[in-house]
């Protein structure tokens, strides 16, 4: 049986330890000491890595009463070792593990929802509820989970024996009888939990819900605490102060001067629409009448606009084939005819020129991957 450290203590960084075991299996080696202050994963916790004298512990899992180290070379059974945490990642996982106690505590105390889902990774902390919250109310749960942080609050953990449980008020995914660990939050939260968490609440700094999602039965919600939400901040407020020089407006202002950028980019967008349309109207007006086909190559055009080409072309000739694109990226192409059923001369087309579409008889859609003196010589063919 291990001796967990990280129960007696979570801020426990270094410790020496006796090799119990040390057994070579699917290319690394996985060693038991008598004691360790490694957390391993469980629960939605993340395992603690880091090294054992000069050798790197990259996972650590539970097997049976014993903490198994999974490491990437031997140490010597019997022997003495001083082992070391990533502290950085320990404490990391502490502060957002107990940011996600005090909102789910604090979802529970308001709805009486279950947290059924945590993960933690690198998008975030992932927590899911069995019942939905209104995104208006996500800012006020968050400003309550930050107030608990400010009040630097004690969190403390306790084994109460098995017969204590049933008159005891706390949160669980599971049913649990035996070896239950409450993490208790003063006046926040009592959760069972086997992970490792800070001391006072103000050690998490702060804490930041981003969004949810609404799922089948409940709301996901993405969050951050710590140094990672820190991070993050950090990351956003430079993205906003470049954007704001870019637009040579104050911070406070990028939203509106944005969303202005956004109204004239549109005008515009409808502006070119217009004159595509004149453009296309024009280059139809002055072409002739004919029984053969017609074949256009034009410029970035999209696919309703070549619609609008090959119909309005289509009026005068057999088949209007209008191609926009390149021969490195391909073209995309629109057939149009009022005489000809399109659909099995796309098919040959495709075949010829490997490219994929389809459509109804008069009007057919799809791209090639050729280049144009490729389709050109189809089409002459045709």
């Amino acid at each position: 049986m291990t001796r967990k450290l990280y129960y007696e203590d979570s801020h426990i960084r270094s410790f020496d330890a006796v090799v119990i075991e040390c057994v070579q299996r699917d290319g690394y080696y996985e060693i038991v000491l008598d004691k360790t202050a490694f957390f391993p994963e469980g629960g939605g916790n993340p395992a603690d890595t880091g090294t054992l004298g000069e050798v790197k512990v990259l996972h650590t899992f539970e097997r049976g009463d014993e903490v198994v180290h999974r490491c990437g070379g031997p140490l010597e059974a019997g022997g003495t070792v001083h082992g070391e945490i990533d502290w950085e990642k320990r404490f990391s996982n502490m502060q957002n593990h107990t940011a996600e106690h005090i909102v789910s505590g604090i979802v529970h105390r308001r709805h009486g929802y279950a947290n059924v889902g945590f993960h933690m990774g690198a998008e975030g902390v992932i927590v899911d509820f069995d019942g939905f919250v209104e995104d208006g109310e996500l800012a006020d749960i968050e400003r309550e989970a930050n107030e608990v942080v400010w009040r630097n609050v004690p969190v403390t953990e306790s084994f109460p024996a098995p017969e204590e449980l049933p008159g005891l008020e706390y949160r669980s995914k599971l049913e649990l009888t035996e070896n239950v660990r409450l993490v208790t939050i003063q006046g926040v939260d009592v959760c069972a939990c086997c992970a490792p968490h800070v001391k006072r609440t103000g050690e998490i700094g702060v804490i930041r819900i981003f969004e949810s999602i609404r799922r089948k039965n409940g709301v996901r919600i993405r969050m951050l605490a710590g140094e990672r939400a820190y991070e993050d901040y950090r990351k956003r407020a430079g993205s906003a102060a470049e954007i704001s020089a870019l637009l040579s407006v104050p911070q406070d202002d990028v939203a509106a001067a944005v969303e202005r950028l956004m109204a004239e980019r549109d005008g515009l967008a409808y502006k070119l629409g217009g004159l595509k349309r004149k453009m296309i109207q024009n280059e139809v007006d002055i072409i002739k009448e004919t029984a053969g086909n017609l074949l256009f190559f034009e410029e970035e055009l999209d696919v309703k606009e070549l619609q609008l080409l090959a119909n309005a072309a289509a009026e005068k000739c057999g088949i209007a084939a209008a191609f926009s694109g390149d021969g490195e990226a391909g073209y995309k192409y629109v057939l149009a005819s009022k005489r000809t059923d399109l659909r099995p001369v796309a098919k040959d087309m495709n075949a010829a020129l490997q490219g994929r579409g389809g459509g109804r008889p008069e009007l057919v859609t799809g791209t090639v991957r050729a280049k144009r003196a490729e389709i050109e010589e189809y089409w002459g063919q045709v």
